[in-house]
């Protein structure tokens, strides 16, 4: 009878020792995030190229500024990073200079100084409770991404690479992505070599670092093209079941922008997200890049701007309504007043849509809504762009904005205090 009821008590503590390290992981129950037993809301920021910082390089100065962000992002209330693994490939990509240093320069060869940066990253991240999304690859070729598993398996020639391509073009070349079997390979080997990762700061195999938060396919995967919906679907099937067969701690998303990045289907955009391996939804949210405001004149189009916002945020919350699964905005972000990108101009309406953001967030904690935390595009914090220089060239401190658009053009610096005060606000209403 003693030993029965010591073996039944073993049971119970192993129970609950297994309940309690699960506790301390972000999960996902009835369309929320939890995290330890309690709602999880967040204001985060895209922070992607915080993992190309400490691994290569002038590693002290890039581990400096590494501590020196996150202490300034905590400070004011951010508890969620998104972040690029690694870049894939070097040199001149679709006509312009991609980032580096690439975790995988050459197909198959991965370096193991860049990785460092991400362990690095990931154990600062959590001396602090920030928690982070990394995201696997990328649709777009500033990090290398689809582009570059295609020239590297014989699908587009190097010469092709290089130029910079029409929309229909890129659409057509990003689009064999999906039905290229080797470029899927060699995505999930890197997918692999990330994921079964241990880290050398902290020792934590990363599949038992609860910093990590989610694990995400891509930056925006879309299928380009409607030939590619098949395929497109496909992957995240096999990829998805993939990641949750060897990491049963940590969340998975896909990365995609919404129905917009889904030919227009809110069909689509719900079936991807249906699978009991996609455990949240993502959209992105660009006035700019979808002609929301005329120009540069941006305070004259603030009501469209924001009318069709809500419009979008509304009709992909449907779909996470349906699924009851939550929903994020890890993508938005508005140009400077007049357009400017110096640092120094105003962010007036800027900070208007970024409340607009923030108090969306808010009202749906406050009715247990889908709609669960965001993260701005992007954080730049130190840096400056160069001056008389539009565009990042190798060398150039990283800032939010990718090599292919004009530095300063979305990017929250660390000196735009009115923003931060709006950031620090609606923090503080979250945490409560």
């Amino acid at each position: 009878m003693i030993k029965f009821i010591k073996y039944i008590l073993a049971i119970f503590l192993f129970s609950f020792a297994f309940t309690a390290a699960k506790a301390q992981f972000i999960q996902v129950k009835d369309g929320r995030f939890y995290l330890n037993s309690k709602p999880y809301h967040y204001i985060g920021a895209n922070y992607w190229y915080g993992s190309l910082l400490g691994g290569k390089g002038d590693t002290t100065k890039g581990k400096q500024r590494i501590r020196q962000e996150l202490d300034f992002m905590k400070k004011n209330g951010i508890t969620n990073l998104r972040i690029l693994a690694g870049a894939e490939g070097e040199g001149i990509i679709n006509g312009i200079e991609r980032v580096n240093p690439a975790l995988q320069p050459n197909k198959g060869v991965f370096d193991e100084n860049v990785i460092k940066g991400l362990d690095f990253l990931l154990y600062e991240m959590g001396k602090r409770g920030i928690y982070a999304v990394i995201y696997l690859s990328n649709n777009w070729e500033w990090s290398g991404g689809f582009l570059q598993y295609l020239n590297w398996n014989g699908q587009l020639d190097s010469l092709t690479l290089r130029k910079k391509p029409t929309w229909d073009e890129q659409r057509d070349y990003t689009s064999k992505f999906y039905k290229c079997k080797q470029c899927i390979e060699d995505y999930k080997r890197q997918a692999n070599h990330i994921i079964n990762r241990v880290n050398t700061y902290t020792g934590k195999p990363y599949v038992n670092d609860k910093t990590i938060m989610a694990w995400e396919l891509a930056n925006e995967p879309r299928p380009m093209r409607p030939e590619s919906i098949n395929e497109y679907t496909a992957w995240i099937k096999d990829v998805t079941e993939m990641i949750k067969a060897k990491d049963q701690n940590h969340l998975v998303t896909i990365g995609t922008e919404g129905s917009i990045g889904t030919e227009n289907s809110d069909q689509l955009y719900e079936q991807i997200h249906a699978s009991k391996n996609v455990d949240y939804l993502t959209i992105h949210i660009w006035p700019k890049n979808w002609k929301w405001f005329s120009d540069n004149r941006i305070a004259e189009g603030m009501p469209t701007i924001i009318a069709n916002t809500n419009k979008f945020i509304n009709r992909n919350s449907a779909a996470a309504i349906h699924l009851r699964k939550p929903l994020v905005i890890e993508e938005f972000g508005l140009p400077r007043d007049g357009h400017s990108y110096e640092p120094t101009a105003t962010t007036k309406y800027r900070d208007r849509y970024f409340q607009t953001i923030f108090e969306l967030l808010a009202k749906s904690k406050a009715k247990s809504g889908v709609l669960a935390g965001c993260n701005f595009w992007a954080f730049g914090g130190v840096a400056r762009p160069v001056k008389n220089q539009l565009f990042w060239k190798e060398g150039d401190n990283f800032m939010g904005d990718p090599p292919m658009e004009e530095q300063g053009l979305n990017t929250v610096f660390d000196s735009d205090l009115t923003t931060w005060m709006l950031i620090k606000k609606y923090a503080n209403i979250l945490s409560k």
